[in-house]
């Protein structure tokens, strides 16, 4: 890296924890304010002899045969997973993928976090995804793609493929979050309390700090495979806020005001041309999804990011979490992915639990052999 990410960082002091307050309230002004870490109640863990699923975050295992594999139905299932990582400037794939016959699917396979399996049979009217938690493994999801007959589910896949990217993809977040409710940096978690009335979990790697005007970012500092989380919050004024121009207006502000860059005078700022902004749900209310690039104006420096933008109705305002990293030299999918689960983990006043991402898929109860 040729510099470091910002020279603030380096005079930025770490940040004492805070004392608790009690549950949420309105203050004297009639804001509604949290003072307690409510995002998630604790889960009663049950005994399980099975083993831990095993592999790295967003590998995927295809039980297929080889004659299959080769004709149209293999065809698009490979097209659905060989896809590019969106928001990132290189492609890189958003799964790695690793294909066996199901004849070759023993005991070192059956560890694998993330399976997809077909099911083609004449008692099958429609095609259908279905999915099932814990088979072989723990932690362990197994999609199962059923269908009539092979052109039946090569046409459904071709029509619905994103969805079964999006349901691996937030399997994988849910990891993450479960992972950050047991680890993450308690310090940041008290110190967006103490000043959004807001809980988030950030990994603990990021114990680097800077506050400002209702603006807060939480950073790594490292050279390469730099990860940052940043929040802000602004008054609710119209549904026009959550519009592409105003999103990148706003952003552009808030970040060239918080996050100069190495030179004097340089800031980072927003690639407008490479920004796609979505309508999301998170934890069952709107949210403003947006992913792109981010680039520092008078430097050579850039990268993704991610963020959501969400309504604080109670006490009328906008609240924008994002995480983005800085990686020249490196893969960015699983730098990215981990700030983006990190965004999930974000309770606003009166929110409490972080909810399954299930995409409504029917799940099925499969028993290994």
């Amino acid at each position: 890296m040729k510099k470091a990410i910002f020279i603030l960082l380096s005079a930025l002091i770490v940040l004492g924890g805070c004392q608790s307050k009690g549950s949420d309230t309105p203050d004297e002004t009639g804001k509604v304010v949290r003072t307690k870490q409510k995002a998630k109640k604790k889960k009663k863990k049950s005994i399980s002899f099975q083993p831990q699923a095993g592999g790295a975050p967003y590998e995927l295992l295809v039980l297929m045969d080889d004659a299959q594999w080769d004709r149209p139905v293999g065809r698009a299932l490979y097209e659905v997973l060989d896809t590019d990582l969106p928001g990132v400037a290189q492609p890189e794939r958003q799964f790695r993928m690793t294909r066996i016959a199901p004849s070759n699917f023993g005991n070192m396979f059956k560890v694998f976090r993330n399976i997809v399996q077909t099911d083609i049979q004449t008692i099958y009217s429609t095609a259908k995804f279905k999915f099932t938690r814990n088979v072989y493994a723990r932690g362990q999801m197994v999609m199962t793609l059923q269908a009539h007959d092979e052109e039946q589910l090569t046409a459904f896949l071709q029509k619905n493929g994103q969805q079964l990217l999006d349901f691996f993809t937030r399997a994988e977040f849910n990891r993450q979050v479960e992972y950050l409710e047991e680890t993450h940096n308690a310090t940041v978690t008290e110190r967006v309390e103490e000043l959004f009335s807001c809980t988030v979990w950030v990994p603990v790697e990021l114990n680097k700090f800077k506050e400002g005007k209702d603006f807060f970012w939480a950073s790594t500092n490292r050279g390469s495979k730099d990860m940052n989380f940043v929040i802000y919050s602004y008054p609710y004024t119209s549904p026009k806020t959550f519009t592409l121009d105003y999103y990148m207006q706003k952003r552009d502000s808030v970040m060239k005001k918080n996050i100069p860059g190495g030179p004097e005078g340089s800031y980072m700022t927003t690639q407008h041309k490479f920004v796609d902004v979505t309508d999301g749900t998170v934890h069952g209310e709107y949210a403003q999804i947006a992913r792109g690039l981010w680039r520092v104006e008078g430097d050579h420096m850039g990268g993704p990011f991610v963020s959501h933008s969400r309504v604080d109705v109670a006490n009328n305002r906008v609240v924008v979490v994002e995480g983005f990293v800085y990686a020249p030299e490196s893969l960015k999918r699983n730098l990215i992915r981990t700030m983006e689960a990190t965004l999930y983990t974000l309770a606003l006043p009166n929110e409490q639990n972080v909810e399954d991402f299930t995409f409504g898929l029917e799940e099925l109860t499969v028993s290994p052999e």
